[in-house]
């Protein structure tokens, strides 16, 4: 259901949260969020383990039913990504765009001193941790067409997520 090489390390905390695009499953380190999940097939990646909550994570439970009610447009947590020095400039590009703001891929290769690197954006924005705090869903192409999205239920996800913050897109 989750492929992965290696099996996925349970967070040290760990808080679900009912949203619209299905349970989120939000992972944190006691002090930083690390990661983000969002419900596939039914499923979250740790299902089978008791949540274990910290202040951090009632916070992004809070703030992420606000912005799912339209309320909170951007988000006020600390985070921790890990990844390597090329995700993290893709990632602080991602984390840079407002609420109905949306970038083309070779925008933030660009940005990030890779202006011909579509393909390794691409990948650094499909390895994004922590989708929708870092809104990696605000990522098109240059015609505006979504090209594809890992968080959720995939394609369908990403359009309710632009369609929730009024971005103009292609499916």
């Amino acid at each position: 259901m989750f492929p992965r090489s290696t099996p996925p390390v349970s967070p040290a905390y760990l808080r679900r949260v009912p949203s619209p695009i299905g349970r989120l499953e939000v992972g944190s380190d006691g002090t930083s969020i690390t990661s983000l999940s969002i419900e596939r097939a039914g499923a979250l990646p740790f299902d089978d383990v008791p949540e274990k909550s910290t202040d951090v994570l009632e916070r992004a439970a809070a703030q992420l039913s606000e912005y799912f009610a339209g309320e909170r447009h951007d988000f006020d947590l600390p985070i921790s990504t890990g990844g390597t020095e090329f995700q993290r400039s893709v990632w602080a590009e991602l984390a840079a765009l407002q609420w109905g703001e949306v970038a083309t891929y070779g925008e933030i290769g660009l940005a990030t001193g890779r202006p011909t690197a579509g393909r390794a954006v691409g990948g650094a924005v499909g390895a994004n941790p922590i989708p929708i705090i870092v809104p990696c869903h605000r990522v098109l192409a240059t015609n505006k067409k979504i090209t594809g999205y890992s968080g959720g239920n995939g394609i369908p996800t990403k359009v309710w997520l632009l369609d929730h913050e009024g971005i103009e897109h292609t499916a």
